[in-house]
């Protein structure tokens, strides 16, 4: 069982052909040509994310095949280098972090929280940060934030005090990650709030039951705008992030 308990895998021995079902499956039309992997990733980590120990299953199962054809249900056949999926699949159901590299998703109300969120990026990239991906949840697909956060090995949320909890864009993302395991990386939080600031506390608990989990020891607390004593804090936290 990968995904639903009607769906079978099957292997064909004389053709050596491995019909997957829903594994290594993907978004999107033959006729559309796009790099398979971001497609492939979106699909697994939305669809079939919850499921990395049944998948291993499969994996594991399929490790003493002869196989030359991989046929999903979703997506193209795939006849060629078809190591380069296996070890793909492999991290996807492990949670191993698939691209070194930093993810900062934030939601912001008046624009503070994204000019920090901006200061970080600029000063990972001269750290030498190579990959930094920067996403404004109220404004982005929330399935590719969501492949991208499980893509990176770390993750800053940055978000506001909101009712006494977190914006709602944010949220949404954070349900999304737990509800798919989410576990194995590095965590940095900005918190933005003025009069009685949750965010940090809130997004911790959110990721109470997930595995390991780090959480770096510089947090960054914004108090409605950025000055010069939050751009310390950010500098602190760009250090830890590019150790």
């Amino acid at each position: 069982m990968v995904h639903w308990p009607e769906v079978m895998v099957t292997y064909e021995s004389t053709d050596k052909v491995l019909f997957s079902a829903d594994a290594f499956g993907k978004f999107g039309a033959n006729d559309v040509k796009q790099d398979w992997a971001d497609e492939a990733r979106r699909y697994y980590i939305g669809i079939v994310g919850k499921f990395g120990a049944q998948s291993q299953k499969l994996l594991q199962a399929a490790a003493g095949l002869d196989i030359q054809i991989i046929c999903p249900l979703h997506g193209p056949v795939l006849k060629e280098n078809l190591g380069y999926y296996l070890d793909l699949y492999n991290k996807w159901t492990t949670y191993t972090p698939e691209t070194k590299g930093v993810l900062i998703a934030y939601t912001t109300i008046y624009g503070h929280t994204k000019k920090a969120v901006e200061i970080l990026a600029e000063d990972l990239k001269q750290r030498g940060v190579g990959n930094v991906k920067v996403t404004d949840l109220a404004r982005s697909d929330l399935a590719e934030a969501v492949a991208d956060a499980f893509r990176y090995d770390r993750l800053v949320l940055a978000t506001t005090t909101y009712n006494a909890g977190i914006f709602p864009a944010m949220r949404d993302f954070i349900f999304h990650l737990t509800d798919r395991n989410f576990q194995n990386r590095k965590i940095g939080i900005i918190e933005n709030g003025t009069w009685a600031p949750t965010a940090e506390k809130v997004i911790r608990g959110f990721f109470e039951k997930s595995k390991n989990l780090t959480y770096l020891e510089n947090s960054v607390h914004i108090r409605s705008a950025v000055n010069d004593g939050t751009k310390e804090q950010i500098a602190r936290m760009a250090d830890e992030l590019a150790e």
